[in-house]
């Protein structure tokens, strides 16, 4: 299936781009999405026109996901939970969690955009990472400690 990248997909290409992906996922994801339009002569020539527009749209996008980073950059959260032993904790803290500590940071990112390398299983300081542009991601740590009986 041929078809016209609208915005920047990670992995597939940039904005104007002709790519040619399996029918699923063009049909299931990218024109649902309206990340891009069927490669045909009428949607060439309407792209055309559209070209500044969309391409201002994403270096806009761009330049937002940087400032945003900027302010991630370098933020570290703290969270104090139950221990079994004062090391380990009862379950992890994953994406969901991560989530909702940013966003008691006044940031909202989505749990798709969280980047782990694994589950925070233990007490202590650990890395992870948010995506929040496909060319843009951002930092941040968290500080897990054991809470006191």
């Amino acid at each position: 299936m041929q078809l016209i990248l609208l915005e920047r997909v990670e992995g597939l290409g940039n904005v104007g781009d002709e790519v040619s992906v399996r029918p699923g996922y063009g049909r299931n994801f990218l024109l649902p999405q309206g990340k891009a339009a069927i490669a045909d002569a009428g949607n060439r020539k309407v792209f055309e026109r559209r070209r500044d527009l969309l391409e201002s749209k994403q270096s806009d996008l761009l330049a937002a996901a940087k400032i945003e980073a900027g302010k991630l950059e370098g933020l570290t959260l703290e969270v104090v939970l139950a221990t079994s032993d004062g090391k380990h904790l009862y379950g992890s803290v994953g994406a969901a969690e991560l989530v909702a500590l940013l966003k008691d940071n006044d940031f909202t990112v989505e749990r798709r955009n969280i980047l782990q390398d694994e589950h925070i299983k233990e007490v202590g300081e650990h890395a992870f990472r948010v995506r929040l542009h496909p060319d843009v991601t951002a930092s941040l740590s968290i500080t897990v400690t054991s809470e006191q009986h």
